[in-house]
């Protein structure tokens, strides 16, 4: 009796001893316990790290949904680290190249091309790890092994813009032999939001001018600028109409010129990729003497030629944010995200913001400009870091965000319920009808083909069909081998 009730003794501090040591696992770790899960649950339940890069977020944005995401998988340490703009890039190549990169981070639209060969694409599904509870009286955290479909194609294209889309889904090789190549549509990341290039506009200086409206179409953008630019008594600009016709000091002129060509019918690309703006769509071809991108480039260059009644901006000029900020030119083109900078400036701005400008008579285009979320093929938890981002375009999830950061949704079902409200509505009223173009391997030397071939026909350097030869010229090399 002595024995059996000394083993009963130590049989029950055994019992004690392990529900201690699963109370400081929960308390610890939030990991629960683990015994009796079988090997692969064990495995999928050990301790992850996971590195997040972002570059136009601080981490109070996004640490609600950090921590969500962390309730349902306490084995998934999130660390989230915010880089400064101009140095994300160069740190996110050399981190990736030296194998201390992130597992998860944001890449802008226009790069995918570029890195490619660094992310991996989404799987058909993941296998993550759940904590959950079990039992009634007794109740014990665990773990559960759990297998989720990631979005099918179908639903992506359905569910989510065009412009995202299209960027997003790319020809991937997946065959398992090296030597062989099988190209499939495949998804190589996931945004949350995305912005649309929009007009602001200085309601003093449109009431001035008698002016009670901002323009619909460019014909009225053309009449509105002439009567808002001032001139001194040498010629000088004393007050600009609009920031636009020149490249280097105007604020995404590239967009600004882009969206110029493709709303006058350009086909910037075939359906091969290769660049084709300098050329005359065939459906457009017994109706044009000249291509759509040369027109384009005519009308933008006009704002910062003298000799035209457009003219409103040159070279001379300072940055057209400054510019507009500081009330020296009455039109800007921007993006939501400029929004927070501007008021930031000039905090007593009379501000109005109002769609881009369309031809009229041609079909409505805008242009889109946004960052989304991809996974390193470097990452040791590929199955995580894919749940993750199947966890931050959740409806619910994505909303959260979205009433913090004021963009535009990328998702189609969350536009309308943005619709009226006065700092994002504009910018979520244009995503549907918003596009991009480039899916080259070089965004920076595109840009920088843009603005030279811009500011060569601004100073005479070059005339309009020889500027866009040597930008196409220059551009045809970063499109290569897609």
């Amino acid at each position: 009796m002595k024995t059996l009730k000394h083993e009963s003794i130590k049989a029950g501090h055994r019992k004690i001893a392990f529900m201690l040591l699963c109370l400081f696992a929960f308390m610890s770790l939030g990991a629960g316990c683990t015994k009796g899960l079988d090997s692969e649950t064990q495995e999928a339940s050990k301790r992850v790290t996971m590195n997040i890069w972002a570059v136009i977020d601080d981490i109070d944005t996004y640490q609600t949904v950090l921590s969500d995401y962390q309730k349902l998988h306490p084995n998934v340490q999130l660390n989230y680290r915010r880089l400064r703009l101009e140095e994300y890039e160069k740190e996110l190549i050399n981190a990736l190249a030296e194998d201390r990169g992130p597992d998860v981070f944001l890449i802008h639209n226009d790069w995918g091309g570029e890195y490619m060969p660094k992310i991996l694409p989404m799987p058909a599904s993941t296998k993550v790890a759940y904590r959950v509870v079990t039992g009634t009286i007794k109740k014990v955290s665990t773990y559960q092994l759990q297998t989720e479909p990631t979005i099918t194609l179908k639903t992506y294209k359905e569910q989510f813009a065009d412009a995202v889309t299209q960027d997003t889904i790319r020809q991937v090789n997946v065959s398992p032999k090296p030597d062989s190549t099988d190209l499939q549509p495949r998804v190589i990341g996931l945004p949350v939001s995305i912005d649309t290039l929009a007009l602001y506009y200085n309601k003093d200086l449109l009431n001035a001018a008698g002016i009670p409206n901002p323009p619909e179409h460019w014909g009225q953008f053309q009449e509105q600028v002439e009567k808002l630019t001032k001139l001194d008594a040498q010629g000088n600009i004393a007050q600009a109409g609009a920031a636009i016709g020149t490249g280097r000091n105007v604020e995404r002129s590239t967009d600004i010129l882009s969206v110029l060509m493709i709303q006058n019918g350009a086909e910037m690309t075939s359906d091969r990729g290769d660049i084709t703006l300098h050329a005359i769509p065939p459906a457009l071809q017994d109706r044009l003497d000249q291509p759509p991108a040369t027109q384009a480039l005519q009308f933008y260059t006009d704002f910062a030629n003298p000799s035209t009644k457009n003219y409103t901006w040159n070279l001379d000029q300072p940055d057209s944010l400054d510019a507009f900020i500081h009330g020296r030119t009455a039109f800007f083109f921007g993006y939501s995200y400029h929004l927070q900078q501007i008021r930031a400036g000039n905090p007593k701005l009379n501000l109005g913001i109002s769609k881009l400008p369309q031809i009229e008579g041609n079909p409505v285009k805008n242009y889109a400009n946004y960052w989304y979320w991809v996974v390193s093929k470097k990452t040791k938890n590929p199955d995580t870091a894919w749940n993750f981002l199947q966890y931050l375009i959740k409806p619910e999830t994505s909303k959260k965000l979205l009433d913090v950061t004021k963009r535009p949704a990328a998702r189609k079902s969350q536009l309308s319920a943005q619709l009226n409200d006065e700092d994002v509505g504009v910018f979520a009223s244009q995503v549907l009808t918003a596009t991009s173009w480039y899916r080259g391997k070089d965004s920076e030397t595109m840009e920088e083909a843009f603005q030279t071939m811009i500011d060569d026909v601004v100073t005479g350097k070059n005339n309009l069909r020889d500027a866009i030869k040597f930008a196409v010229e220059k551009i045809a090399q970063t499109m290569s081998g897609l």
